[in-house]
């Protein structure tokens, strides 16, 4: 079953980005914050990561980059309440798979997800 690792200091949209996953078979771990988000990172590297852009500590921007780093090929959508011509541009040219605004629905949410993650049933090889 494909891992996602949601990272979101908003426990309401962490929630909620959750169930949705789950909802659609994937196994769902969250973080609070970057850092908590990075080291679970390091303990296990998950098929996808879903990320707010803006947390206090480390924020989306900078969590991109290390993920980027150290695991190149890591699906990263990023989440914000920020318009996206703002950042979107930005973001996909550091390295994220995808950007969705935060003024989602759940009829929205599932089938954008699904476009840019891997596939609940993907096995990864031990």
């Amino acid at each position: 079953m494909a891992k996602i690792l949601v990272i979101d200091d908003d426990a309401r949209d962490r929630e909620l980005l959750a169930a949705v996953l789950e909802e659609r078979g994937y196994q769902v771990t969250s973080a609070e914050n970057g850092r908590t988000g990075l080291t679970l990172c390091h303990r296990g590297v998950p098929d996808a990561v879903v990320l707010d852009l803006d947390m206090p500590g480390i924020d989306g921007r900078s969590l991109l980059r290390q993920l980027r780093t150290l695991h190149p090929s890591l699906p990263v959508v990023v989440f914000s309440g920020r318009s996206a011509e703002e950042v979107e541009e930005e973001l996909l040219n550091q390295g994220a798979t995808a950007f969705i605004q935060k003024a989602f629905s759940q009829d929205k949410l599932g089938p954008a997800l699904q476009e840019v993650l891997p596939s609940p049933a993907t096995n990864k090889p031990k």
